[in-house]
């Protein structure tokens, strides 16, 4: 996965440099100089999505009425740098205090009020992205590329740090899930230095939040890695888990590589099968880490189409829902108890390729065509949807690949532009779309009210009234971003980390009602 609030949840790494390339022509030539009810802010704990449901629905006075009072309250600039920005991930806040962590896996404390930085806890460890903390216990909570750690809140020292990863091929990219003194964060087959090299595996860890102790893990994909290890890689979780009353968590699965294969093993034939539990939502037991059930969208993916984004859990339609989106570009709801598909919807630009997948786990090769795809490797949902509990808010990729043979793609040849889509919980009907020409949304989207919240590449954040997709308010952020919005009262915070055009800084932006 990886831009994400993230994100990059979204961005993978197969398509780093070309992707550079991307985002410097795109913000050069754009102006040149991130169910219902929850809020984001907590007195005593935060959650990257709003709360554990993933619902990113803040409460707050901010609505379409008075959007227009939002003014600057400060800035805050962001030091840190990894691979793709400085930043992409989503600030939490609780007791009147901002925590933040930048792509160097660095990470402040900021008051609320006045941007004043209370501490910084200082990693200087470049991550790919997404990252992010939660707060809970007293305790910040993060990861470096390799390591989960626990801060104190008041002082940020460093109280516990626990290594993950299990090889030079494995990193961890995501804001960990918490949930009753448990901690949880997975392992990814990418780091700043390796990109799906053979052997990198996810497993999905539970710590103890006041120790750091491993309790249990779960392989998200074979540690054989289908019998060849020393090509495959594959699974891990990108994106904070969901969890339910009952005690069951949800998340979303990794793509298997290599991707689409080798020249020796083309169309991923290396990794024979459906690649269980790649670009799968799983639902297990939190206390125990045992499985309940899982549903595989795309078998044996050959497009880095991973189902990657955090579960929304919501209820609709008389029914207890799992909604989910990755850059596969659907997004599908689940029933909660079962497992089994409710609806599936297409969102943002297909172009004949859905399919390719089976072809090649059948090894149907001739039915592939050598051409270009959409979505690509940066393509459809890369980052968190947001709900209103009637409502889920897609933010949309157009970004094709070419397909140049069953061992290799190349990024580009086509458009790359956004899309933010509304679609009924319910049915998955679209209720209303907005199209970006030259602004993919690579930040997720953040629900207050009657407003819908997204920002696009190009260093804009939009407010839309969510019955009609009217845009209702809009900005311009001080830098490019490929991260969302956090709503905390009456203010809106937008963390804004790819400068690429003169003048342009990276910045965390604080508007306010009022200023």
């Amino acid at each position: 996965m990886a831009v994400g609030t993230r994100g990059w949840g979204y961005v993978r790494a197969a398509a780093a440099l070309a992707f550079l390339t991307v985002v410097v022509a795109l913000l050069a030539g754009c102006g040149g100089d991130d169910a219902g009810g929850e809020s984001v802010s907590y007195t005593g704990e935060a959650y990257p999505n709003g709360d554990l449901a993933n619902s990113r629905n803040a409460r707050g006075p901010i609505k379409s009425s008075n959007v227009e009072e939002l003014e600057t309250a400060w800035t805050v600039p962001i030091e840190g740098e990894g691979a793709f920005g400085s930043y992409a991930s989503t600030p939490v806040v609780a007791g009147g205090v901002v925590y933040s962590q930048d792509l160097a896996s660095n990470v402040q404390a900021i008051e609320h009020d006045s941007g004043e930085v209370l501490w910084t806890k200082a990693y200087e460890l470049g991550s790919l992205g997404p990252n992010g903390v939660v707060v809970a216990d007293d305790r910040v909570y993060g990861a470096t590329p390799t390591d989960a750690f626990a801060l104190d809140r008041e002082t940020g020292r460093e109280l516990w740090r626990t290594s993950l990863t299990r090889n030079a091929n494995e990193g961890i990219d995501l804001a960990p899930g918490f949930s009753n003194g448990t901690l949880y964060a997975s392992t990814v087959p990418v780091n700043a230095g390796s990109l799906y090299e053979g052997g990198g595996v996810g497993i999905l860890w539970a710590l103890d939040g006041k120790t750091g102790k491993k309790r249990w893990s779960f392989d998200t994909v074979p540690k054989n890695l289908w019998g060849n290890p020393g090509v495959n890689s594959g699974g891990g979780v990108w994106y904070t888990p969901a969890f339910d009353e009952e005690g069951f968590m949800y998340f979303g699965v990794g793509n298997p590589a290599p991707f689409p294969g080798t020249q020796e093993d083309p169309f991923g034939s290396s990794r024979p099968g459906p690649n269980l539990y790649t670009n799968s939502i799983v639902k297990m037991n939190a206390k125990t880490g045992k499985m309940d059930w899982y549903f595989q969208l795309t078998p044996h993916d050959i497009y880095d189409w991973d189902l990657q984004g955090p579960p929304i859990l919501v209820e609709a339609g008389g029914r207890e829902l799992v909604v989910a989106a990755g850059k596969v570009g659907f997004v599908i709801a689940l029933d909660r108890e079962t497992g089994k598909l409710v609806w599936k919807r297409s969102v943002g630009k297909h172009n004949g390729h859905d399919q390719d997948n089976l072809y090649a786990m059948r090894g149907e090769y001739d039915r592939i065509k050598t051409d270009t795809v959409y979505p690509g490797a940066l393509g459809g949902v890369i980052a968190p949807m947001s709900t209103d509990g009637k409502t889920v808010f897609a933010p949309v990729v157009n970004s094709p690949v070419t397909l140049v043979n069953g061992g290799e793609t190349s990024e580009g040849g086509g458009e790359n532009s956004g899309e933010l889509v509304a679609l009924d919980v319910a049915t998955g009907a679209v209720e209303w779309k907005h199209f970006f020409a030259n602004g993919p949304v690579y930040g997720s989207t953040t629900v207050t009210n009657d407003l819908v919240f997204a920002t696009t590449f190009d260093g804009k954040v939009h407010g839309f009234d969510t019955k009609s997709g009217r845009i209702a308010w809009q900005e311009e952020l001080p830098a490019g971003t490929n991260a969302g919005v956090t709503v905390a009262g009456d203010t809106l915070i937008a963390p804004a980390g790819l400068p690429a055009a003169e003048g342009q800084t990276p910045q965390i932006v604080a508007y306010r009602l009022g200023g």
